[in-house]
């Protein structure tokens, strides 16, 4: 698209100057490069709404603007009032379409041709409302019923390739319409989302991903690329991104619910976020802790007094001061020595891990097989636990199946964000390998 220079949306919209779909597509165009753009608008908007007597012209000029800010109930009331010109009608239909009354868009579509609004665009305009209306066979034959230049047209080739895919499903054609739509106008909005839709469910999401923010970077915005790369951000773990897309479409349509919706989504999850790297070097530290002491060549005297203590893993140890050792009996500065060498083999050190407190008493494992004991060391990473829950598990200090079963489901919810929600989904995935969290 070219670069609009030397634009002034606000003395386009307030003066008595000519007012068309040229003018349209020039305030269109410089949102879209610039969404700063749209703040200008709506203060045009409003500085047009409190003049006083607004003649006809001005009256069709503000409809419109109500229609390119998202207020369509207003836009068709305002309309209505105007000079019920061909303008006028096409963006009633417009506004009706965008509430989704497909059968009154195509009424105001079929006055806007019979006063004069260019026939290609009308028609085009009906067949995307007869195709949200069920209505494939009257879509198509409207686009039949067309010919001449407005079949090399972008909206032409994007209207087919919709057609075909809402009566037919996805296909090779589909694409080859929506191809065809781009290389006519790279910045058609629907083209670049249907693209967009195919390699997304195809798999493709880094394909996909460019194609909607190419979608959405136009204006009026398209509401489904936005709310789709929203989704693939947070599919992807960049919170912050999908909140832009989700507040974008609010800017324009404050009251959207699912973009009311995906937003506190995305914002709760943002503050959930768990820094995957750092979830994997806690399921390695994980495995380092439950390492049994038995599995080091030990003095006996050594051996026998951590026993003594309940002394079971080097966490264990980690957990456990020089002075709590050293208190215990026929424990001297020799087996201090051999247990300091042993842990520093592995990065650790004794009273690493005190302020964590020892833990409670394992579960009992004595009529477990041992394919079921095994799962008790597995790291709790291996239950696939929801952002929420991990980011709880990780508060909690636990790293292993075994640990969480230590747990009640009382000093589950004690944790801060832990729920109902995220207990219920901590019983479930226990309950698939046959466990119950303590009490329960």
């Amino acid at each position: 698209m070219a670069m609009i220079t030397d634009f002034d949306i606000k003395s386009l919209v307030c003066d008595n100057s000519s007012f068309g779909p040229n003018e349209i597509k020039m305030i269109a165009g410089a949102i879209t490069e610039d969404f700063s753009q749209y703040a200008i608008l709506r203060d045009a908007v409003a500085e047009l709404e409190i003049g006083e007597d607004l003649t006809p012209a001005s009256t069709v000029r503000l409809g419109v603007c109500y229609y390119l800010l998202g207020r369509f109930t207003r836009a068709i009331e305002t309309l209505a009032e105007s000079d019920k010109g061909a303008l006028s009608y096409f963006y009633i239909g417009r506004s009706h379409f965008a509430l989704e009354d497909n059968a009154a868009a195509i009424e105001n579509y079929d006055l806007a041709e019979r006063f004069g609004y260019d026939r290609g665009i009308c028609v085009l305009a009906k067949v995307e409302a007869l195709r949200n209306s069920g209505d494939f066979d009257g879509a198509l034959q409207g686009l039949e019923s067309l010919d001449g230049a407005i079949m090399q047209e972008a909206d032409y080739a994007y209207q087919y390739g919709e057609t075909v895919a809402a009566s037919r499903g996805a296909s090779e054609l589909v694409v080859e319409w929506f191809e065809r739509a781009v290389k006519a106008d790279d910045t058609h909005a629907g083209a670049l989302f249907g693209l967009a839709r195919e390699n997304d469910r195809r798999g493709n999401d880094e394909v996909a991903m460019d194609y909607y923010r190419r979608s959405s970077m136009s204006f009026p915005s398209h509401v489904g690329s936005l709310l789709n790369l929203g989704l693939l951000y947070e599919d992807h773990a960049q919170y912050d991104r999908a909140q832009q897309c989700y507040r974008r479409i609010l800017e324009v349509f404050p009251t959207h619910p699912k973009a009311s919706l995906f937003l506190k989504d995305a914002e709760a999850s943002d503050d959930q976020f768990f820094d995957l790297e750092a979830e994997k070097a806690q399921d390695r530290m994980s495995q380092i802790l439950n390492i049994p002491v038995t599995d080091f060549e030990l003095s006996v005297r050594s051996r026998n007094c951590l026993a003594n203590m309940g002394v079971e893993t080097l966490g264990d140890l980690a957990r456990t001061s020089e002075q709590e050792l050293l208190g215990s009996k026929n424990f001297g500065e020799t087996s201090l020595i051999e247990i300091r060498d042993m842990l520093t083999s592995k990065g650790l050190s004794l009273g690493q891990l005190a302020h964590e407190g020892r833990p409670e008493p394992t579960v009992d494992r004595s009529q477990l097989s041992p394919e079921e004991a095994a799962v008790y060391d597995r790291p709790i990473s291996d239950l696939n636990l929801s952002v929420r829950a991990r980011k709880c598990m990780v508060r909690l200090r636990m790293n292993t199946i075994g640990e969480l079963l230590r747990k009640t489901g009382d000093e589950m919810l004690e944790c801060k964000n832990f729920g109902v929600t995220s207990l219920n989904e901590v019983r479930e995935k226990l309950e698939i390998h046959g466990l119950k969290l303590r009490g329960d």
